[in-house]
């Protein structure tokens, strides 16, 4: 991969390229060139054209999503029969089972083998296949030597692939390329990184954009400075403001262009009030936002004016972001003061939302079909096509597979005369066959003993417990689908009428006779003469020719199916429009706003607001250029999240394709206003993101954030250690002992009061996520809660009470994800109350100087906040803070024990009784057990199992003035200081703890 030397070479090749790849660039045959050439992404200074800068971003999108199948394809080409890699999955004995005649496309159900995984795939929280994938597949006696056929995962409902053997369902990228034959085997391929449906639709936009007029490109593309006001602003530059803020009516209406306000007005502070302005008369506007300085808040507060001063028939103001998540954040607020707004694509898991899209409203109150419009005619062609196809593929029905194919279909192709057809019946009159139907096809007879039935043994694939890496929690993955494009109208599985395909025989093979020599018999006019041990090679020349034949037929149809998909969208969106058009407000993701560009584009919207526009690559950014903008305000933070790349190499010089529009034009100068005063993390967790954005002012709120129950006043802490990393099949690193560390720190904190909701664990790696998600779930006083345990890259945008932050990383020179100083800020801000570090600070500090800042921070305040012990802590005002005393509880349990602790706030079935049980079993023994263990009977009495006590309690945990020592068990600590408080004073628990500590109890 390299640069074109002439970055302003304006050959329009690029404007030509398919929608989907085409197997040639798959299969890297499309030109002899050793590199791929690629323009280099101006990020410094202007660019040279509209179309240069078009041409390279579109180039390098395509490349960063067609590399990656790319290079799989070249890895099962050179190795055949290789296992699955961490880049590449591969699928074999893959076989067409049917069509599903849905009207997004004609979806293909193929059936396949995982056996080359090695492992037992756990579908629902696996990446493998998902709809919107891209896939490439190859004859199984080619193997991608010259044969390749490119294809996109249509659905794959959970039912399918849970199957033995699993399936889904694909769309061939191109109808000329679809196939049908039910005993033609495939092998499938597909790249473990890189998703191209999200990528298809800004290719495309971009293209039409190099036709179409570029609003704003004077700034996004020249970098002129920005200090004009929208057209529609000039026209009506005077509004009522106080409206917007909930403050009193007035009727005093403000000049926005003219007499803005000086001082802000509200609840607004001065850099809020100041990005305000820029928001509402900068036909671009830049706003950074860092952690908690309330950039959605001010881009609400931006809508509600926006809105409150629209006039009727105004067009609706345009919202997007990079997640669903984050839209639907936004949209809740819009909803709280404008109830006309509409969802647009996507699935969103907010009730209130998901009533307000496009698909639900739809069906709600179904729209009268538009005079004119092509959705009617459409569905009539739909109707005739699908009756077409499924007449041609009869004989591939179930109901008509049950011998071999009929003889009068090859006479009808052509394939065999009048005269031998009749022969063939004549010869097969009187021939009687055990279990043959009277009505049996002549070929059955003439075949004899060389007909074969045609069966796919597929072996059971049983691993074990060996699983496939989880990729996703459940709901991420849905969350990931749905950021993809992939909408409530084809989502999991796709409408319309399905056809099951089966073509049970087949001829014997035994290639006694070359195919020339098997066609010069095919030349009698009575096929009875042929020798019977080469009739099963015939017939299967027969079958090869006729399909061939048939195929030419099939594909001409898809053809014209696919095009007629094409109205029926179209027809859909007329539909949908008059449903549009009445909305004030329009919401959709980043890429949704690319593939509804279209629908979009007829609203002739004059504004758009983009929310994490830095957390987005620049060309979804450009592609939400509609020719009607006049308008478009960029909100986001810069030294956070970046935009992902599936290749890493295009992150670096000369492409750097993670590099968003926001944080281009901010490097080259362009106006913008960053906000100042935070209003999320307490000033001892504040502090830490110093050496990135300077002295941040805190607002009032955050100075009276709560103490965390156990931890005393400290509110931030590093716990140090020196405990070796590991990594996991896929290369993800994680540490056991730090992860079992956390989860006792995470239990401890419950106990003591902290709600589990409240408490976020944060990581760098899926790795260690998997880890400590095992360690939750394994832990019975968890069971019922959802534990947060997420990636930092997926949290951008949230916050919580308490973050717990995993580094996993230690002892080794370099520190990979940790040094990018984009996540490690967002590592570093989530935190609301309390923020406790995990990992070997020594081993960071010195890689990287970021983190050398921030742990000399921690290390150099005069409450030290770094160590090689946690600091757990007993508060003098227990009463106060847990509403217990020193006096001994005594309450009775719900086995009949008294209570054995002391006086406690937490509720009893959180305590685990040690006492004797002593209960009667079914088997009549006395349960000699204590009370928290099942009551099973170990003598040799056939009713060995006993009903089990419930298994939910758990130690009580109390607070001790001791360090707890690096991998003692907090929770058994705890327990055992808790019961030393009656008979001893601090020293003596300290010194108890200490020896619990030795002991590795």
């Amino acid at each position: 991969m390299e640069s074109q030397d002439d970055p302003n070479d304006d050959s329009d090749s690029w404007l030509l390229k398919p929608e989907l790849p085409s197997p040639e660039e798959v299969l890297g045959t499309e030109c002899d060139a050793k590199f791929v050439d690629l323009p280099p992404n101006q990020i410094h200074g202007p660019w040279g054209s509209e179309e240069q800068y078009l041409k390279a971003h579109y180039e390098l999108l395509r490349e960063d999503s067609v590399a990656p199948l790319r290079d799989a394809v070249a890895y099962v080409r050179e190795d055949p029969l290789m296992k699955d890699s961490k880049d590449v999955s591969v699928y074999e004995k893959v076989y067409v089972r049917g069509i599903t005649f849905a009207q997004q496309g004609m979806a293909f159900r193929i059936r396949f083998s995982t056996h080359r995984a090695g492992k037992s795939i756990v579908w629902e929280y696996s990446k493998r296949l998902i709809a919107g994938s891209i896939v490439a597949l190859s004859p199984a006696d080619d193997l991608f030597k010259t044969k390749c056929v490119i294809a996109i995962v249509a659905a794959r409902p959970l039912e399918g692939v849970k199957q033995q053997p699993p399936e889904v369902d694909i769309y061939f990228a191109r109808p000329e390329d679809a196939a049908f034959d039910p005993q033609q085997e495939w092998i499938m391929v597909e790249a473990k990184t890189g998703y191209y449906e999200s990528a298809r639709h800004t290719m495309t936009a971009l293209q039409k954009m190099n036709t179409e007029k570029f609003p704003l490109a004077e700034h996004i593309c020249s970098l002129v400075p920005n200090t004009d006001a929208p057209e529609y602003v000039k026209e009506s530059p005077v509004l009522n403001i106080h409206s917007a803020l909930d403050l009193p009516e007035s009727k005093d209406r403000t000049h926005i262009l003219e007499n803005w306000p000086r001082s802000p007005i509200g609840d607004l502070d001065v850099t809020q009030w100041r990005a305000l302005e820029l928001m509402l008369t900068k036909s671009l506007a830049i706003v950074q936002g860092p952690p908690g300085t309330g950039k959605t808040f001010v881009s609400v507060v931006a809508l509600k004016m926006l809105l409150s001063n629209m006039k009727p028939g105004d067009p609706p103001v345009i919202i997007t972001s990079q997640t669903n998540h984050a839209l639907d954040q936004l949209l809740r607020h819009v909803s709280k003061f404008e109830q006309s707004y509409i969802r647009l694509g996507g699935r969103s898991n907010d009730p209130e939302i998901k009533k307000r899209t496009v698909f639900a409203v739809r069906k709600s109150r179904p729209v009268a079909a538009l005079k004119g419009g092509i959705f009617g005619a459409a569905q009539k062609k739909y109707k005739a096509l699908h009756r077409s196809i499924t007449e041609l593929l009869r004989d591939f029905s179930i109901e008509n597979a049950d011998g071999p194919l009929p003889s009068d279909l090859f006479v009808g192709y052509g394939l065999l005369s009048q005269a031998q057809y009749e022969s063939l019946v004549k010869g097969a009159k009187g021939w009687v066959r055990p279990g043959e139907r009277e009505d049996a096809d002549p070929l059955l007879t003439w075949l004899g003993d060389q007909a074969v039935k045609f069966k796919v043994e597929y072996s059971a694939e049983n691993f074990g417990f060996q699983e496939d890496e989880i990729d996703l929690e459940y709901e991420q993955l849905k969350e990931l689908e749905a950021e993809q494009g992939v909408d409530d109208d084809d989502f999991e599985t796709l409408k319309g009428p399905y056809m099951p395909l089966l073509e049970s025989l087949h001829g014997h093979s035994v290639s006694l006779a070359s195919e020339a020599a098997c066609l010069k018999h095919l030349k009698q006019s009575d096929l009875w003469k042929i020798p019977l041990k080469i009739r099963g090679e015939i017939y299967n020349i027969l079958c090869k020719q006729m399909k061939q034949k048939l195929t030419k037929k099939f594909r001409q149809l898809v053809v014209s199916y696919t095009e007629n998909c094409t109205d029926l969208r179209i027809g859909k969106w007329e539909r949908d429009c008059t449903i549009l058009q009445d909305a004030k407000v329009i919401g959709m993701t980043t890429t949704g706003i690319s593939k509804y560009r279209g629908l979009v584009s007829s609203l002739k919207p004059t504004t758009v607001l983009i929310e994490e526009a830095a957390e987005t690559i620049e060309a979804p950014i450009a592609a939400a250029c509609l020719d009607s903008i006049q308008h478009m305000i960029l909100v986001g933070d810069h030294k956070q999240l970046r935009g992902s790349c599936s290749v890493q190499d295009l992150q670096g010089e000369p492409f750097f394709l993670d590099i968003s529009m926001f944080e281009r034009l901010v490097s080259n100068g362009l106006n913008y206003i960053t906000l100042e005063e935070q209003r999320r993390m307490a000033p001892e967790i504040r502090q830490l993101l110093e050496p990135i954005y300077g002295q941040l002012q805190d607002h009032q709120s955050v100075l009276q954030r709560p103490e965390i129950p156990g931890m005393g006043d400290i509110r931030s802490y590093f716990f140090s250690h020196n405990w070796p990393e590991s990594f996991d099949s896929l290369s993800s690193k994680f540490n056991e002992k730090e992860a079992r560390m956390i989860a006792g720190f995470f239990i401890y904190l419950v106990l003591n009061g902290v709600r589990v909701e409240d408490i976020t664990v944060l990581t760098f790696y899926n790795g260690q996520r998997k880890k400590l998600l095992k360690l939750f779930k394994e832990d019975p006083y968890l069971q019922g809660h959802y534990v947060k345990v997420v990636t930092v890259d997926s949290f951008q945008g949230e916050e919580n009470e308490v973050v717990i932050l995993s580094l996993v990383r230690s002892g080794k020179p370099t520190i990979g994800f940790l040094s990018i100083e984009n996540r490690v800020c967002v590592a570093l801000s989530r935190a609301r109350s309390g923020f406790f570090i995990f990992g070997n600070a020594k081993s960071i500090a010195s890689a990287d100087p970021l983190w050398h800042k921030v742990v000399s921070i921690m290390g150099n305040t005069a409450k030290r906040r770094i160590g090689y012990d946690l600091p757990l802590t007993y508060p003098s005002d227990w009463q106060a803070t847990h509403g217990g005393c020193h006096r001994p509880c005594k309450e009775r349990l719900s086995c009949g024990h008294e209570c054995a602790l002391f006086c406690h706030s937490f509720s009893h079935d959180k305590v685990r009784c040690n006492e004797i049980c002593n209960q009667t079993m079914r088997c009549g023994h006395t349960c000699n057990k204590p009370c928290f263990e099942s009551h099973i009977c170990h003598c040799q009495c056939p009713l060995i199992q006993a009903a089990p006590s419930d298994p939910t309690g758990l130690d009580s945990i109390q607070n001790t003035h001791s360090h707890i020592i690096n991998e003692e068990s907090i929770r058994q600590a705890a327990i055992r200081g808790y019961q030393a408080f009656a008979n001893g004073g601090a020293k003596e628990q300290d010194e108890l703890l200490l020896k619990l500590a030795e002991s590795k109890i």
